[in-house]
């Protein structure tokens, strides 16, 4: 690999990887952005009912592609569940990451953090997937600031990246409302720092509306953003069916293909039924008709 790759053909480069393909430095420069998100979306929900193979088979019918979560116990039944369907574990969200923080003042606290992190990246390594999504801390005052958020996590994923890169498995940062980062260009350089392909951005589309147009913070972190977080807010509905809220849709897929983006898109919330929502996200994400 050529020395002045640039940090987007490198998060290129990485994305590829993960998901067990094989992309050469100059086809990762050349890469032309899309027309259209058809093709380039994959659905998928935070949670199933029942047994994997009855899951898998009612998401395939309703035209999802995959979940983001998964017990690696059952990892040989979701594996035959998806060669018979196609459906796929995406990812895990680690969800140890609100009450035992990054972010903590106890420097016991933090090592566990680390050791959680580490399970995890284990943990989707066996289920097929290729993230985690975590939230770095939470601004909680004199003992949790920003700056304490900032540097606390950094502290402790950066000796991650190692694994991260063995496994093949991405560390992507949830957009949430947790006091850090809340301006595009704050969350940016914050991913920015690691300067490294395996920590990119989870961007949840209705948490930020609440800070900036989300069509701004697809363009300001461009190629940053791995994976789509589906939600829709407004000042009045707060969070809502799709299409219900604040969220300029048709806004937001051009932004999405300026940026050339292609990854999966999962809904957290809820909407009519699954079917409704998938239909929602072919029509205001995809924009098919």
């Amino acid at each position: 690999m050529t020395k002045d790759l640039s940090r987007r053909s490198l998060l290129k480069l990485g994305a590829a990887v993960a998901a067990g393909a094989y992309i050469t430095p100059l086809a990762a420069e050349t890469l032309t952005k899309p027309k259209t998100l058809e093709g380039r979306i994959f659905k998928a929900v935070k949670r199933m009912n029942g047994s994997p193979l009855e899951a898998f088979r009612a998401l395939k019918k309703m035209g999802f592609h995959g979940v983001e979560s998964g017990n690696p116990k059952q990892a040989a039944a979701y594996a035959a569940a998806r060669k018979e369907t196609g459906i796929a574990i995406h990812g895990k969200v680690c969800g140890w990451h609100w009450k035992t923080r990054l972010s903590s003042p106890n420097e016991s606290v933090r090592a566990r953090c680390r050791e959680l992190l580490e399970n995890d990246l284990r943990a989707v390594k066996t289920l097929g997937g290729s993230s985690v999504l975590l939230v770095p801390g939470k601004v909680t005052g004199a003992s949790e600031t920003h700056d304490n958020v900032w540097n606390r996590s950094i502290e402790v994923i950066t000796p991650v990246l190692p694994l991260a890169s063995r496994l093949g498995v991405r560390i992507l940062i949830e957009t949430v409302w947790n006091g850090f980062c809340e301006s595009p260009e704050k969350h940016r350089d914050y991913v920015d720092a690691f300067n490294s392909p395996w920590v990119g951005s989870y961007f949840d589309i209705g948490n930020m509306q609440k800070f900036a147009p989300a069509e701004e913070w697809i363009r300001t972190l461009g190629s940053r953003i791995v994976k789509l977080d589906i939600k829709d807010w407004g000042a009045k509905t707060r969070f809502c069916r799709l299409g219900e809220g604040d969220v300029n849709w048709d806004k937001v897929r051009e932004a999405l293909i300026e940026i050339g983006f292609s990854g999966w898109a999962t809904r957290e919330g809820r909407d009519k039924d699954l079917e409704d929502t998938s239909k929602l996200i072919d029509q205001l994400l995809i924009g098919k008709s």
